[in-house]
């Protein structure tokens, strides 16, 4: 049975990385965009990184642009965007599809564990968002507007397993 540490990410600058890396650590992987209403939601999922990467979370934002063409900048200026306007210091990494058959792999493994609403696979919007325990496997999915801040109790639940 996979899990997550059988994928790997790349970083908006680098090459790819194995998330076995990340064994042991509470994940939160966010599907991204830089001109989304949801956009705003970086300051919480800053907020939730500096409130718990010393006990073990770790965010992850992957760029998207397949949802009205939000993120269709570069990978640079996507990464001078989110540190210069939300203060990011969460790793990024580099732009990805998460439906369709050219869909990440990791996003294809992350909306098969996890689906939406009515079973569906596919990724509705922007700051879809999926918290992984420290065994690797997916523990919830959480919708576009659900705010980072309301995730809270399932990330402390985590932690603490």
């Amino acid at each position: 049975m996979p899990t997550i540490y059988d994928f790997e990410a790349v970083p908006m600058h680098g090459t790819p990385v194995p998330l076995k890396r990340f064994e042991g650590k509470v994940l939160l992987i966010v599907n991204t965009a830089s001109a989304c209403g949801f956009t705003p939601q970086f300051g919480g999922l800053e907020k939730l990184h500096q409130a718990w990467e010393s006990k073990g979370l770790v965010v992850l934002g992957f760029p998207c642009n397949q949802f009205g063409a939000k993120d269709p900048g570069s990978n640079d200026e996507i990464a001078s965007f989110c540190q210069l306007n939300y203060g990011v210091s969460f790793p990024m990494m580099a732009k990805v599809k998460v439906n369709g058959s050219d869909a990440d792999p990791l996003y294809q493994w992350l909306t098969a564990e996890a689906p939406g609403l009515l079973g569906s696979k596919a990724i509705k919007w922007n700051f879809t968002k999926f918290l992984v325990g420290k065994d690797g496997r997916v523990i919830k999915r959480y919708a576009p507007q659900d705010a980072p801040e309301s995730l809270a109790r399932d990330i402390e639940k985590a932690l603490a397993a």
